[in-house]
């Protein structure tokens, strides 16, 4: 007997594929919008692999939406094929970690700092929430959702199965450690630069960061670090029971989805920022002798690999606790003793 859970995931990402699909008919009419090309503030072309495309792209973006809602509609079925868990993760993939780029981290990134500059009287140069999230930016974020709801009914569908053991309480604490190590590399260069180091650059290299901007690259780096360390909670109790030194929490249970939803949105950003720099550096964009202003972010698709493994390994075990505590649980009465 199965229960096909993968319905609900499956219908809301045929949802989002038939609006999606709607925006892209109404771009190649000619409605505002169109979010890459001549409106996309990149100011070389270099970040978007759409960069090249105009409004007349829209038909294509409908032809794939069309795609999506049929292989979302399919998961729904439950009939056992491989095909259409096949079609929905490349889908997923695709819309997940090659349409989006490097500025969804970046807005990441300085969207605290941009919260605590108007408390610090820090200027940041005039840039406001508006420049971290244009619309092209924000349209990222909407094509990464369409993608973790087609991935999401694809888990489902394989559970429903029987399938997906591959996600271990062990291999999640392999993951964790790697995610941990990795972006070790990156906060050493930008920690270093900050202190004067040229580590993994040259000094005029150097001498270009002055005015605060190595300053950013260390905040960058400590931000990435403290997320690292954040990571360990994936496996660590402290990251299923809240500790003791948090009032009002102490004790309590911390819900899954506290954890899995932001260290699974920082895996994706860091694996597109990461995607993002070794497409660069096949084009040779960059010289070998400042290997550290590029190579540590070329790691970093294996940073995000890691920490989203680490975090489904977490979500399954939290899930599978959740329901060895109902099955012990004791009913409770409904029925009232008379006398």
């Amino acid at each position: 007997m199965t229960i096909f859970t993968s319905r609900r995931q499956g219908y809301a990402a045929a949802l989002w594929a038939l609006t999606y699909g709607a925006l892209g008919v109404g771009w190649a009419l000619g409605a505002p919008g169109y979010p890459w090309g001549a409106a996309d503030p990149d100011p070389d072309g270099a970040l978007s692999i759409l960069a090249g495309t105009a409004p007349g792209f829209g038909w294509a973006i409908a032809a794939g939406c069309l795609v999506t809602a049929i292989t979302a509609l399919a998961l729904t079925r439950g009939s056992g094929r491989r095909t259409p868990v096949i079609a929905a993760w490349a889908i997923a993939a695709l819309l997940v970690l090659v349409i989006p780029d490097s500025r969804l981290m970046m807005g990441v990134a300085y969207t605290p700092l941009l919260l605590v500059a108007p408390v610090f009287g820090w200027g940041l140069g005039g840039a406001t929430f508006a420049d971290a999230w244009p619309w092209p930016v924000l349209n990222q974020l909407v094509c990464v959702l369409g993608g973790l709801l087609l991935a999401a009914a694809a888990l489902a569908y394989r559970r429903d199965e029987g399938r997906g053991r591959w996600f271990t309480p062990a291999r999640g604490r392999v993951a964790v450690y790697v995610a941990v190590a990795v972006p070790l590399v990156y906060c050493a260069t930008r920690w270093a630069w900050a202190l004067g180091i040229p580590l993994g650059v040259s000094a005029e290299f150097l001498a270009e960061g002055e005015g605060g901007l190595w300053l950013a690259g260390a905040y960058l780096a400590t931000f990435g670090a403290l997320g690292g360390l954040l990571a360990l909670g994936l496996t660590q109790r402290w990251g299923e029971i809240f500790p003791r030194w948090i009032p009002g929490l102490r004790g309590r249970r911390v819900p899954p989805l506290l954890a899995v939803v932001p260290a699974g949105f920082v895996s994706i950003i860091i694996t597109v920022a990461g995607l993002t720099y070794i497409r660069w550096t096949v084009a040779g964009r960059f010289a070998l002798a400042e290997w550290g202003a590029w190579l540590p972010e070329c790691f970093w698709p294996i940073w995000g690999a890691a920490l989203a493994t680490a975090t489904i390994c977490y979500h399954l075990r939290r899930r599978r606790d959740g329901h060895q505590e109902s099955a012990v649980r004791p009913p409770h009465a409904d029925h009232s003793i008379r006398s």
